[in-house]
């Protein structure tokens, strides 16, 4: 039992079983028996049966609710007419009661009595006369059958096969006389038997002309076969003919990268399956060409025809096409998507050809035959019910069916089934292109750095080799856009974009773990100058000039690694655009404009899960994005008056990937400010331990000689406090000396402590610094990205000054365990006079100003500040509770 193709075939179908189980299970029980001689392909062959019965189904389903739409609507609008009609129905039928009562009565008064027994006998007698003849044709027919097997034997032993077909389908019309008889089994079973002794007897000589190429004979032999309704056996015959020299070129090639390694047998040597592949569509398509000829001469529907039995030349392959390509996948492995790509393009190449010989089929047949397709074609119209988003954003419209845009004639469904038949086995390597590409990416990757021939124990600059290997990354991901187009014609562009985005992910977070794990390493192999010259009283050591040096370095290649990316990407949104336009003309145009070469490959890759969610809301962004901000249509009226938005980036593709490189970036950074402020650090090793907290003196006192305590009105800071500003100070000439580089500027978001409204704030201050200050700087440095050296410089200097703060507040000052009243005096006057310092760098700490205020404190305001802070338990203070623990108020 063969899928029907209209509604009111499926449904009666569906109808003759009790459930659905029994009837998906007869169906696919007739389409196996069909197919008993490919036991190695049913799996394939059932799944693609299946699917089409899905297809039918959901056909089925759109048309029955469609109708069972219009039927509501009709009964919907027409229930309020219904009682009026009713009524006058019934007062209709009842006058016209009374008048068949009042002219029956008057046709029986107006004919004689004589007349009407007359007229009964008459009836009486053509009734019998009509029994008798039914009977004799009953005899007949009896007679006939009790003749049939002696004269169609005869008639085989004369080779009289069209008389002996003919005998046999007046015989077959003759069985409904004896359907629901006992005599109706035994007589179906002698037809079945006649017919195969004739098939059997014409199945030699079909043979035998066939592969003389007698195609008159051939279609003889047809019309018999069509005759006793045994059509699909001739075609079979035919098919299975034909197809054995490309079957046989097939079988016999010995394929190196396929079936693994195979003795050479004779002349013959392994070759690759690309270099076999196009020359079996060679020998395939002059097969094609050569029954584009002969099919048209015997067949009555050549089109369908042909594309039957490319179909079953393709089923019919061993090893199949999909194990072949599984073996040549599984032995390129990583690289198995480069390989695969010349091998579908060796496809579709075929399938192109394959196209121009079924136009001309279809070009060469009569205008009769064009215009009014026979009963064998049975073209229907059809409607495919998607469930993958549509690019044009319509839901609920409906692609028409593929037609010839010159010959305007709807092609029929069965036309495509070599299409179709042929693409099948690459959808599954289609719709894994994504990690195909990611296994490739990698490969490609690991043979880059595989091919350094350095000798890893020695001096590496990484720096340099950062760059260098961000070149190759980006020439590697370069060919993945030819790739996407040419292995799924834009369908994988979402699955594109992720692995871009993971593979440069990746790449990027493995240099900032090892520049985590080998910046102290590797910082002796730069050697800077400054070191002894201008800046040689600065607190510095030349390994600390090496790793500032080495972590600036890193920070200008993370710059140009970003500029590449930006370009990559650039060039990644315009190929995203061109495929965003190609799926826009394929869905207002299907007919004209496909995405893949051939209409059954296209059909597949858009029912494919390739043609996701995803990858629809990816073009609509990029189209959206490609319109002009000024140009785009308002939500609402609301806005129409509103001064339009200044223009905004789009979003950008490789999200994550620039995350990596901020993080790379911060890496420096964060390196570059260790190594800044790695003296400050060390002069704060001994600050919390110093004898000085414990003082019982009260350092705003001195002794005289006399012992007498004179009042001081100021408080020195202590020794270590000047150090440190000392060195906050000597900041400002460090960036000085480096403003020329424009490592500094960027990825200044990533600094530590430091907020856009931060960098925003020092841009204003920058802008409106008096002019009578500026003789005190160097004049400003203008940067390609347009951010002024003064604003770079800035945001560092308040980045280091809030880490330092953040150091001093959160570790050393918490570490002090007593604070006597000399100690908290003396603590006061440091955190005052280092707060002035960092002031003139633009920074202010909450915490160090907290600090500075709760440790000037004396006891009794200390206390109590620490008691109204406990009563108000919502409101803890953890500055204010350790200063009190310090100075003995809790």
């Amino acid at each position: 039992m063969a899928i029907p193709t209209t509604t009111p075939q499926l449904v009666e179908s569906i109808e003759q079983f009790d459930d659905s189980v029994s009837w998906v299970n007869e169906i696919l029980a007739s389409h196996t028996d069909d197919h008993e001689d490919l036991p190695t392909s049913d799996l394939v062959v059932v799944e693609n049966h299946i699917t089409q019965l899905l297809t039918a189904l959901d056909l089925a389903s759109e048309d029955t609710s469609s109708q069972l739409e219009r039927i509501i609507d009709d009964v919907s609008r027409g229930i309020p007419r219904l009682a009026y009609d009713l009524h006058f129905m019934k007062d209709g039928a009842a006058t016209l009661q009374a008048s068949l009562v009042g002219v029956l009565q008057r046709s029986k008064d107006a004919i004689p009595k004589e007349t009407s027994v007359a007229l009964d006998d008459l009836h009486h007698l053509d009734l019998v006369k009509r029994r008798m003849e039914a009977a004799r044709e009953v005899l007949r027919e009896a007679e006939s059958w009790s003749t049939l097997e002696h004269e169609v034997t005869t008639l085989i032993g004369e080779k009289s096969y069209g008389k002996a077909a003919e005998r046999l389908s007046e015989a077959n019309k003759s069985m409904v006389v004896f359907q629901n008889t006992p005599e109706y089994d035994p007589r179906r079973t002698l037809m079945v038997n006649l017919q195969n002794q004739l098939e059997a007897a014409l199945s030699t000589a079909l043979i035998s002309a066939i592969n003389s190429q007698d195609w008159a004979a051939c279609k003889d032999y047809f019309s018999i076969f069509s005759v006793i309704q045994r059509e699909p056996e001739f075609r079979n015959y035919y098919y299975g003919s034909r197809r054995t020299p490309v079957i046989t070129f097939w079988q016999n090639a010995i394929l190196s990268d396929c079936n693994g390694s195979l003795p050479t047998t004779g002349d013959q040597h392994p070759q690759y399956f690309p270099d076999f592949l196009p020359k079996f569509y060679t020998n395939f398509l002059s097969l094609v060409n050569t029954e584009r000829i002969s099919i048209s001469s015997i067949f009555p529907d050549p089109t369908i025809t042909l594309s039957q039995f490319i179909s079953s030349t393709l089923a019919s392959l061993q090893p199949t096409i999909p194990h072949r390509l599984a073996s040549f996948s599984s032995h390129h492995g990583d690289s198995s998507l480069a390989q695969l790509i010349p091998v579908l393009r060796a496809t579709e190449e075929f399938a192109t050809n394959v196209e121009k010989v079924m136009e001309k089929i279809r070009y060469s047949s009569s205008p009769m035959t064009t215009a009014r397709p026979s009963a064998v074609d049975k073209p229907q119209s059809h409607r495919r019910k998607s469930s993958r988003m549509s690019i044009s954003l319509r839901p609920g419209q409906h692609r028409p069916l593929t037609t010839n845009s010159s010959s305007n004639v709807t092609e029929p469904l069965e036309s495509m089934e070599w299409d179709q038949e042929l693409f099948q086995p690459f959808i599954e390597f289609q719709v894994d292109y994504a990690a195909l590409e990611k296994r490739y990416l990698e490969q490609s990757l690991h043979d880059i750095i595989a091919n350094d021939t350095r000798d890893k124990t020695q001096a590496v600059d990484r720096p340099r080799l950062f760059r260098e290997r961000a070149i190759d990354i980006f020439g590697v991901a370069d060919g993945s856009m030819n790739r996407c187009q040419n292995f799924t014609h834009g369908y994988g562009a979402s699955g594109l974009v992720q692995t871009l985005d993971t593979f440069f992910q990746s790449f990027i977070d493995s240099w900032t773990a090892e520049i985590q794990s080998e910046t102290s390493n590797q910082s002796s192999l730069i050697k800077n100058a400054l070191s002894q010259t201008e800046l040689a009283d600065l607190d510095y050591s030349a390994e600390d000039w090496s790793n500032i040096q080495l972590a600036l370095h890193l920070l200008g290649s993370a710059r140009t690694v970003f500029d590449r990316l930006t370009t990559f990407e650039a060039r990644l949104r315009s190929y995203l655009s061109q495929i965003a336009a190609q799926f826009r003309l394929f869905s207002n145009d299907p007919i004209n404009f496909m995405t893949a070469p051939t209409r059954g490959e296209t059909q597949l890759l858009e029912q494919s899960t390739l043609n996701s969610a995803e990858l629809h809301s990816l073009l609509i962004s990029i189209e959206q994005d490609s319109i002009p901000r000024e140009s785009q249509t308002p939500f609402s009226a609301t806005f129409r008056n509103q001064a339009p938005a200044p223009p905004s980036l789009p979003d950008p593709l490789l999200a994550n990937s620039r995350q990596a490189l901020y993080n790379f970036a911060q890496t420096c950074q964060n390196s570059t400010a260790n190594t800044i402020l790695a003296p400050l650090r060390n002069h704060l090793a001994g600050y919390a331990s110093s004898a000085v907290w414990r003082s019982q003196l009260d350092p705003t006192t001195t002794i005289s000689s006399n012992e007498l305590r004179v009042p001081t009105f100021s408080l020195s800071p202590s020794e270590t406090v000047q150090r440190i500003a000392e060195g906050l100070l000597n900041l400002p000439r460090l960036f000085e000396v480096y403003a020329h580089d424009e490592a500094l500027a960027f990825s200044l978001q990533t600094l530590p402590h430091v907020e856009p409204e931060t960098l925003q704030h020092l841009s204003d201050q920058s802008q409106e610094m008096p002019t009578q200050q500026s003789h005190r700087r160097r004049p400003s440095i203008a940067r390609p990205d347009g951010i002024d050296s003064e604003i770079v410089s800035s945001a560092w200097l308040s980045s280091l000054g809030h880490t330092f703060l953040e150091h001093l507040t959160s570790n050393v000052l918490p570490s002090i365990q007593q604070l006597s009243y000399g100690g908290a005096a003396q603590l006061a006057s440091d955190l005052e006079y280092l707060s002035n310092i960092v002031r003139a760098l633009n920074v202010e700490h909450a915490a160090l100003e907290q600090w500075k205020v709760y440790t000037s404190m004396n006891d009794e305001v200390g206390s109590k500040a620490l008691q109204d802070m406990y009563a108000e338990s919502s409101n803890t203070n953890t500055i204010l509770e350790r200063v009190g623990k310090m100075r003995g108020w809790c």
